[in-house]
């Protein structure tokens, strides 16, 4: 594969998620509703599409539970079937929202007083705060939030293992290097520092800098632009070659591939591939096959075999 440059997800990709954001998504609505969804029904979630935002992600998700309480008759996958098929009638599939698909499901589903009991229950403010302070733990959850934590929780970030490993940095360093994740950026300034990735500003797309979220483009089309023009302004001993054309983006959802996808519609004088690692959600030959039904241009065991893909 020929990448003139290389972009990066955080979460599943250059650290490991799986006991901190997804297990914060599931203690959170346990904690604020008495019941919850299973760790496993997340990818669920996920494959459906429009849940860049695990915030948002975890108010669907307790609409469902919630939902599930007052008769809603579908289990998790089922529920995310119809995620996925509202977020296909969308006008902009790009850019279809997961959580104003999971409303609309649910308000088809159940009727008006069910529907106005769940809602009445439902509480999106009280579980991203619960998520943060699980999440951040109470020291960060004061620095970064700037409020008094009322949970004294030692934060499941500091349980994130990185997938990274340093032999693969050194390898990518050949490379001009983009990150495009979903998290805020002080979450991603953290998970920057553990992994030892110096990747100024410029070079990153958080969620506190664009609203549209993955499968959108623009964040991926944008730092191509950015590669190039770095690239043609460097000084005329460069060994490779000035214009940037072509750009891997690495993901661990099939929002990620699909971003790459769309980034070459949008953008169809560079070519954008799409390569999805088995370390996040989706594994083994299930996952390899969802990715490859998405359209991913590579399927890879983790981020350190990027690499060798490259070579």
């Amino acid at each position: 594969m020929q990448a003139d440059a290389v972009v990066l997800d955080i979460d599943g990709v250059v650290v490991d998620v799986a006991d901190s954001y997804r297990r914060a998504i599931v203690e959170s609505i346990e904690r604020v509703h008495g019941d919850t969804i299973e760790k496993a029904e997340i990818q669920a979630f996920k494959d459906a599409g429009g849940f860049n935002n695990d915030w948002e992600l975890t108010d669907a998700a307790a609409l469902f539970v919630l939902a599930r309480r007052e008769g809603l008759d579908l289990d998790a996958d089922a529920f995310t079937d119809r995620i996925a098929e509202r977020r296909a009638e969308s006008d902009d599939a790009e850019a279809a929202d997961g959580l104003d698909a999971a409303e609309a499901v649910v308000d088809d589903a159940l009727d008006a007083a069910a529907r106005e009991r769940a809602r009445a229950d439902w509480n999106p403010e009280r579980l991203r705060e619960l998520f943060q302070q699980l999440y951040l733990g109470a020291d960060l959850y004061a620095d970064i939030e700037g409020r008094d934590p009322d949970l004294d929780e030692p934060g499941f970030i500091h349980d994130e293992p990185v997938l990274l490993d340093a032999e693969t940095l050194d390898a990518l360093a050949d490379y001009p290097l983009g990150i495009v994740t979903g998290r805020p950026a002080d979450e991603a300034d953290i998970a920057q520092r553990r992994a030892g990735l110096d990747v100024p500003d410029d070079r990153r797309f958080t969620m506190d800098d664009w609203e549209e979220g993955k499968p959108h483009p623009r964040a991926l089309v944008t730092l191509a632009e950015r590669f190039d023009a770095e690239a043609r302004g460097a000084s005329s001993n460069r060994t490779r070659s000035d214009a940037v054309d072509s750009v891997v983006f690495v993901g661990d959802t099939l929002d990620d591939v699909k971003t790459a996808g769309n980034a070459t519609e949008a953008d169809p004088d560079r070519e954008y591939f799409g390569v999805g690692v088995l370390t996040g959600g989706l594994t083994g030959e299930s996952g390899r096959r969802k990715y490859e039904e998405a359209g991913a241009d590579a399927v890879i065991d983790s981020v350190n075999d990027l690499p060798d893909l490259l070579a």
